[in-house]
């Protein structure tokens, strides 16, 4: 089961909404729906958890690059909502060696393939687009500085538990508001 959440800082303190990512097909998509919510450019944070799986989380500082974090690179390959957020530089790949993974079901299993088929000690070969293999380590990948400055340090970040987006928003004095859109 999936969480999809967008929460915008405000002088007012942060504001919380539940977010639809049906129609988001990109991390571009993904900055333009975080930017509109809010349109006083102030910091936005897009926080999306596969249930007992992985987490990520996207910030978008105005027009700056979006900065992300995702838990486990491997188990957000394998879901359509990581691969938005699973960019060839986050990878460390060459822009154009994959364009995408469709290959993958909404269940981020292929054709066929149940989650038991997958081996949780090695890197993950994910197919993409033209047939090549591509390996995405297991564990974290991103900016595990995304939160610093909002009193999430790095450490704190790594050892997050399946309850994740939760643990975040209690720490950023957002749970209240994120539990409206829950």
């Amino acid at each position: 089961m999936y969480f999809a959440a967008l929460l915008a800082r405000t002088e007012d303190g942060w504001e919380a909404s539940d977010t639809e990512l049906d129609d988001v097909e990109t991390l571009s998509d993904l900055a333009d729906l975080a930017r509109e919510a809010s349109p006083d450019e102030d910091t936005v944070l897009v926080l999306i958890e596969q249930e007992g799986s992985w987490f990520g989380v996207v910030r978008i500082d105005g027009e700056e690059d979006p900065r992300i974090y995702v838990s486990d690179a491997a188990a957000a390959a394998r879901s359509s909502y990581g691969e938005i957020l699973l960019t060839d530089e986050l990878l460390g790949r060459d822009p154009g060696d994959a364009d995408d993974l469709d290959v993958l079901d909404l269940d981020g299993t292929e054709d066929g393939e149940t989650d038991d088929d997958q081996d949780d000690d090695e890197d993950v070969q994910v197919v993409v687009g033209g047939g090549s293999a591509e390996s995405v380590p297991h564990g974290p990948v991103g900016d595990p500085g995304i939160l610093d400055d909002l009193g999430v340090g790095e450490k704190q970040l790594r050892s997050l538990s399946e309850d994740a987006v939760n643990e975040i928003a209690e720490a950023l004095g957002a749970s209240e508001v994120l539990e409206t859109v829950r």
